[in-house]
């Protein structure tokens, strides 16, 4: 199962030195989202993590920084699939780089999954919100016997995204998610790196393996 972590979407003290901590410790799917974030202090959060974990890191925003850094992907928003031919043409410049580019998108409803038409081959797709939110009230949008159903027909990998925290691995792993986003859990907290051996610990305890 992918251990995904989406990046605190506000700046952070040392944040560049927690994000390498995370990737030291084993981490291999980051996704960097910062829609706030210029271009200029985007390259200077990637400057500060080492070159040799940038192979790991999604970004949401200012795609072309994927092929001057060398990044794992690109994800995909809602103005990204309408503006069509911007996205075509960054992706095409990118995969002359990268032709094993990764390319995410999300997904906030079952039936997105089965529509016919899709622009792009997603390596995976984030579905939310799943399970009760931990930063909010709203519940999730879903439930167990549907989410089975769908993840089991659906051609695409679906990683489990919203309130997602350690109590919600075992639940993903049994309704067949190929992967988990992790967030509040690991930013709400005082230290990043604990929070983050904690899930580790308990993808061990349950012996589920870890992509």
């Amino acid at each position: 199962m992918k251990f995904i972590i989406i990046s605190s979407s506000s700046e952070m003290e040392n944040e560049a030195q927690i994000i390498t901590s995370l990737f030291e410790a084993g981490l291999e799917h980051f996704h960097l989202r910062k829609h706030k974030l210029s271009t200029s202090k985007t390259k200077e959060l990637l400057k500060a993590i080492p070159a040799h974990f940038h192979n790991r890191i999604i970004i949401h925003s200012h795609h072309n920084l994927a092929r001057k850094f060398n990044l794992k992907g690109i994800h995909l928003t809602k103005s990204h699939l309408k503006n069509r031919f911007k996205t075509w043409l960054t992706i095409k410049l990118i995969q002359l780089k990268n032709p094993e580019i990764t390319i995410t998108t999300s997904f906030s409803n079952i039936g997105q999954l089965f529509e016919k038409e899709h622009r792009y081959e997603y390596n995976y797709v984030f579905l939310s919100p799943i399970f009760d939110s931990l930063s909010s009230k709203f519940q999730g949008g879903f439930t167990e016997h549907s989410l089975k159903a769908a993840v089991l027909k659906t051609t695409f990998n679906v990683a489990a995204r919203g309130g997602v925290d350690v109590n919600a691995i075992e639940k993903s792993n049994e309704i067949g998610f190929d992967g988990i986003a992790f967030y509040s859990c690991i930013w709400k907290k005082k230290d990043p790196l604990a929070a983050f051996n904690n899930l580790v610990e308990k993808f061990q305890e349950l012996k589920i393996p870890i992509e």
